[in-house]
């Protein structure tokens, strides 16, 4: 997807510049519906192994860590920031501050992608199912996932709220790409958090979704009205989804002897973002 082709795919986003919220909302959609898309596999794909689902979320915490770089601390210190690195890692810090502190009021994703509680440091063997409190661990679940929508949304949203496409249309494919093993995880979760029937289970997935449609607009809207606040934004993206690689997928898809397929899936993920990066942007 190299040369002309490349330039073919970009270009179809050059109007970004002219109306960058309209952009944002398309960039939305299109994740939402890749989140989607990962939602309803699990129609055909009923019992993926936690062996596949480690790899598949390795690729896709790859795929973010790329983009947190190439596609918004990268080009947000180099274009639009003016080589001043301080207004990105603001940005990059508060990102990962807010993750940590919502942590505290939702529970974290393992939770959810197990159905077991972390174990408490002072009682270890503290780790209950999730059918114990089946309605709680319905209503955590979608705070959760929406809690971890919120950064795909925003970066997607800020991408195209720079008005330059050759940034937002390889953040846009990356984010959607990844939503796919997302969009299956949330569902295979959906069912580990008591929701037994499928249907209810792509349903939420459907959910988690659409949250990054309202997401993506506000942040293309926000960085639109105020300008100099862009690079901060694109800081603050990057930051939350470092935070969410750290300390949600990498640990979880490590716990359960699958390391290997989760450190080759991320690496492949991380291949495939500067890929796209190199050849769209």
């Amino acid at each position: 997807m190299t040369g002309p082709v490349a330039a073919v795919v970009v270009g179809q986003f050059e109007w970004v510049g002219a109306n960058p919220v309209l952009g944002g909302l398309l960039g939305g959609v299109f994740i939402a519906a890749l989140n989607l898309f990962g939602a309803t596999l699990v129609f055909v794909w009923r019992d993926p192994s936690e062996r596949a689902m480690d790899g598949a979320l390795g690729f896709a915490a790859g795929v973010m860590l790329a983009a947190s770089f190439t596609s918004l601390i990268v080009p947000g210190i180099e274009t639009y920031s003016g080589g001043d690195p301080l207004p990105v890692l603001v940005g990059v810090l508060l990102g990962a501050l807010f993750l940590d502190r919502s942590d505290v009021l939702v529970p974290h994703a393992h939770y959810l992608l197990t159905g077991r509680r972390r174990a408490d440091a002072a009682n270890p063997g503290d780790s209950l199912p999730v059918d114990d409190d089946r309605l709680a661990g319905v209503v955590l679940f979608v705070l959760a996932i929406t809690l971890h929508n919120v950064p795909e949304g925003l970066a997607v949203g800020v991408g195209f709220g720079s008005g330059d496409p050759a940034t937002a249309v390889p953040l846009m494919l990356a984010i959607g790409i990844q939503n796919v093993p997302e969009g299956l995880a949330v569902s295979v979760a959906a069912i580990n958090a008591g929701l037994d029937r499928r249907f209810y289970a792509a349903v939420a997935g459907v959910r988690s979704g659409l949250v990054e449609i309202p997401l993506a607009v506000l942040g293309a809207y926000a960085v639109q009205s105020v300008t100099p606040l862009l690079p901060y934004a694109m800081g603050f993206a990057a930051g939350a989804m470092l935070f969410v690689i750290s300390d949600e997928i990498v640990p979880e898809t490590h716990r359960g002897g699958h390391e290997r397929v989760a450190t080759l899936g991320l690496v492949v993920g991380v291949v495939v973002m500067l890929y796209l990066d190199i050849s769209l942007g």
